[in-house]
This record gives structure tokens, sequence and C-alpha cells, in this order.
């Protein structure tokens, strides 16, 4: 347990890093600053940031950004990484130099990597691989290395970095303590959910802490995106599993981290780009269970347009009611339905009920139809994210705690599709995945596979409370279960026919 003092001593030794590499308020910025801010921002930095030195000039933004993250640690890697998708928004100097965040940081010795093996998997390292080679990835929790199983088999090999555990007990207290300060301070920041938020974070920064947690994720995920075209996942090999360290087969390709990763021969950007937009839509709305951490770090290319996904540390799961109402908006989107994109927004409680869903669809045409249709290189993120956190204000949405990691993974996917093929659309290429889910889930024929199911569900505890069920309504009921499943060509009317015909039974039967 992280005392309250010591939560707070991190936040100030976290601000005084910020400080020094002069990313808390950056130079570059302070002249947008309100005059009010502008002078003691200008103090703080004159007495607490690095200055250039003889040796060279001072750092790059970018630059200081990273350094400061890298030694703040975890928590401030992950934001770095996910900063390191939008180039769109901060610029490719900027993000190129935080590239290095998602899987370039400095290792821990190979020693001492072979002894936690060894430790964790209770046999010394020469039993248990041919060769154990160098680090080839060092993120913020583990890092990989390649070996060489017994039988022959390339395998990545990824061990927890020492002492990981204490310190996101230590980051997870830090960014509570923050969220109950922006909750007591700011009451106008109370919609924004902080603590739900940091919680939210924190309960997937310690999945990541437990190997066997994800060798799981990794293995359900795998299997759901080994059987679609549009990305693949290496299996696990489970006997080589253990809460610190797990060993999956060897990923193809290069890592899309890597700067001559789209300069393959034979690569198509736009395919890979799409490709990657539709796997995550297909894992979310057919699967509800999504890879929530695809930045550049955890994905490999190979010509012509494949992606091969690691590192499932951090998974996202959608209800079916959620991933109708994502469906939903997106369909809405596509077709300039505003109206009914409202509509789902109000249904779903994003948009609290005393608001006006005219005006609310009002706003959400405001947004869409400038930027629809556009290539990437045509819309403007920043603004549009703005005019997005505008609206939220002005109809008082809260932050879904459910829908952290959709949200994230969303902006890193969009980010790295367009890191891919700058002028991608991504409206075009989330198309076929959206039509066909609503084509099949909200289809007369499903609407009434979803009233039968309602209505049997009804009769049933109509029979455990006061009525039963009679053999012919029994009857009815399977006779129309039959019908459902051989009603491909039957259409609406036979849908509409029987569901009649069975109320009328159920209401003379009474």
């Amino acid at each position: 347990m992280v005392s309250t003092f010591s939560s707070l001593s991190r936040l100030i030794r976290s601000g005084l890093v910020l400080l020094k590499h002069d990313a808390l308020i950056p130079v570059e910025v302070s002249d947008q600053l309100p005059p009010i801010w502008r002078f003691p921002a200008n103090v703080l930095r004159a007495l607490f940031a690095q200055k250039g030195t003889k040796k060279g000039p001072k750092l790059r933004v970018g630059m200081r950004y990273a350094a400061a993250f890298e030694q703040l640690g975890p928590a401030f890697i992950k934001l770095g990484q996910v900063l390191s998708t939008r180039a769109d928004i901060f610029g490719d100097e900027f993000t190129d130099d935080l590239r290095h965040l998602k899987d370039q940081l400095p290792p821990f010795p190979k020693s001492v990597a072979e002894l936690a093996v060894a430790t964790a998997l209770e046999r010394p390292v020469d039993q248990l691989f041919i060769e154990f080679g160098e680090v080839i990835g060092a993120a913020s929790i583990a890092q990989a290395h390649r070996a060489v199983l017994k039988d022959g088999r390339t395998v990545a090999v990824k061990i927890l970095r020492p002492g990981i555990e204490d310190t996101i007990a230590r980051d997870t207290a830090m960014m509570r303590l923050v969220a109950n300060m922006v909750h007591t301070l700011s009451p106008a920041s109370r919609r924004l959910e902080p603590q739900a938020f940091v919680e939210a974070v924190a309960k997937s920064l310690l999945l990541e802490l437990d190997l066997r947690l994800e060798a799981s994720a990794a293995d359900e995920l795998g299997k759901i995106i080994n059987e679609e075209s549009f990305m693949s996942a290496p299996k696990v090999v489970w006997s080589y599993v253990s809460k610190r360290v797990m060993v999956t087969e060897w990923a193809r390709g290069v890592a899309l981290s890597r700067p001559d990763a789209m300069t393959q021969p034979g690569i198509e950007r736009k395919a890979m780009a799409d490709n990657l937009i539709r796997a995550f839509l297909s894992q979310a709305l057919n699967h509800g269970v999504f890879h929530a951490d695809l930045h550049e770090g955890n994905l490999f290319c190979e010509a012509p347009d494949k992606l091969i996904a690691i590192d499932f540390g951090i998974i996202g799961r959608l209800k079916p009611k959620e991933r109708r109402y994502l469906a939903e908006m997106l369909w809405g989107f596509l077709q300039r339905d505003y109206k009914r994109v409202a509509e789902v927004h109000f249904e779903a409680g994003y948009v609290p009920k005393h608001q006006d869903v005219d005006t609310f669809a009002q706003a959400l045409r405001a947004v869409g139809e400038p930027v629809l249709g556009l290539a990437a290189t045509d819309v403007s993120m920043g603004r549009l994210l703005q005019q997005l956190f505008e609206i939220t204000a002005q109809f008082d949405m809260h932050l879904r705690p459910e829908l952290v990691l959709l949200q994230k993974t969303m902006v890193s996917v969009e980010g790295v599709a367009r890191r891919m093929y700058p002028t991608h659309n991504l409206w075009e290429a989330a198309e076929p995945v959206v039509k066909a889910w609503i084509s099949r889930e909200l289809s007369p024929l499903a609407e009434g596979r979803r009233l039968f199911d309602r209505l049997v569900k009804r009769l049933r505890e109509d029979e455990e409370g006061e009525s039963t069920l009679t053999v012919a309504n029994a009857l009815k009921i399977q006779e129309l279960k039959t019908a459902l499943r051989q009603s491909q060509g039957l259409g609406v009317i036979a849908i509409a026919a029987s569901l009649i015909t069975l109320a009328a039974v159920i209401i003379l039967s009474l």
C-alpha cells in the first residue's frame, strides 16, 4: 500500500522532472498562454529547465518529452506511446522523437533476463532453449528476447522488468492522487470522471503484470484474429508460460516502429491501412473483444499488406449493447444520418436526457459534413478534436469508463493508419465491416429473433410465477423456432405473422 505522502512526493518529483526537461509548459507554447500565466511559467522555466550547452543547443521539444517520460516510468511512457501515433496533430518531428518509447527503451542485462527465465520456469535456460539471444525489443513493462526451443522452433520470450510491480503501484497511487485533486479542485472537470478514468487505466496496467493473463488473452484473441484475413497473431507456447515469463511463436515481418517498415519492396500502404482499421472494428463489433494497444511497436508487417499483432497485455471488451451503439453511430455517420446518430447517443445514455436531441444532431452535422469523404491530409485533426471536446462540454457529456480503452485504441489505430497511408480515409475503410454488421444484426430477421427471445424469456418468467406454459404454447414456440431458422427467404411478413399468431395464442390461453 502506497501512502498519500509517498504519492504526493512522487507527484512533486514528476513535476520537477517535467520542468527540468522543459516539458511541463514548453517554451514553444509560452506565447500562447494568457498573460497572467506567462510570467510564472517563464520564472519556473528559468529556475528549473536545463539550458543548452557549449556542446550543442537545447533539444527539440519531442526529444525533451521523450527524455522526461523515459525518466518518469511506465505510466508516462504509455502516454508517450499514444502521442507518438498522432503525427497529424503533433507533427512528424515530434512523433519521431517519441518513436523509441514503443519498443526501444534501455533494456535490463541479458544475465538478469536469463535468471528471471530460469526462476520463473524452474529450469536452467540451457535446458529450455538451444539458443537464447540478445534483447530484440524493450518496452516500459517488459522486454523480449529471440530464442530457439529444443524442437527447433524460433520463439519470442517476454520477461517482466525487475521491480516493475512496485513501480506500477507507485504510478497508479500517484494517478489516483491527481484524480482526487482534480475532482476536488476543478468542479468543471468532474464530467470527465477523472477518478473513473484513472481506475480504468490502473486496471489495465495491473493486468499487464501477470503474463499468464496476457497469454490467455493472446490465445483467445489470437484465434479470432487468425480466422480473419485482416491480421494474424503468433500462437502461445503454453508450456513456457508463468506469471513473469511467456513464450510465443516468432512473429514474421518488420516492426512498424522501424523507419524502413513502409519502404519494404511490394508494400501496399493503402491496403495495409485498411486492414488495420477493419481488423480493429471486426474484433470490437463482431466479437466484442479487441487488442487495445495497437501502436507501431506491437505491429509487424510484411508485403504486400499483411499485419501481425503481438503483445496482448491490454485487451478491451464490449458488451452487446455497446457494440450495437458503436455500429449504429458509425453507420449513421457513413449515411450522414445525424439524427439517428444523436438518437443512439441518447439511447446509450452518453448525452443527458435533459438535452435536446435535435440540437445535438445539429452539432454532429457541424462536425461530420466538413470532414466526411475528405482525405486525411485535408482534415485538421487538432481542430476536429477541439470541436468535439467543445461539444462534449456544451451538452454536459461525461466520460464513460467502460469506453476508455475503446476510445484510446480508436485514436491510436486511426493515427497508425495515417502514418501508413497519409491520405487514408477512415470511413471508406470502416464501411464494409460496419455495413456487414448492420445487415446481419439489425436486419428484420435478427430483430425478429431478438423479439422472440424476449417473448420466450417473459413466458418463462410467467411460468415461474403465476402462469404456466400450456402444451399448445410450447408447441407454438417450437414451431416459431423452426420457422426462424428457415426464414432466410421468408422476410419480414412471415416473421410478423408468426409473432402475431403466437401473441394471439398466448392471449387466448390466459
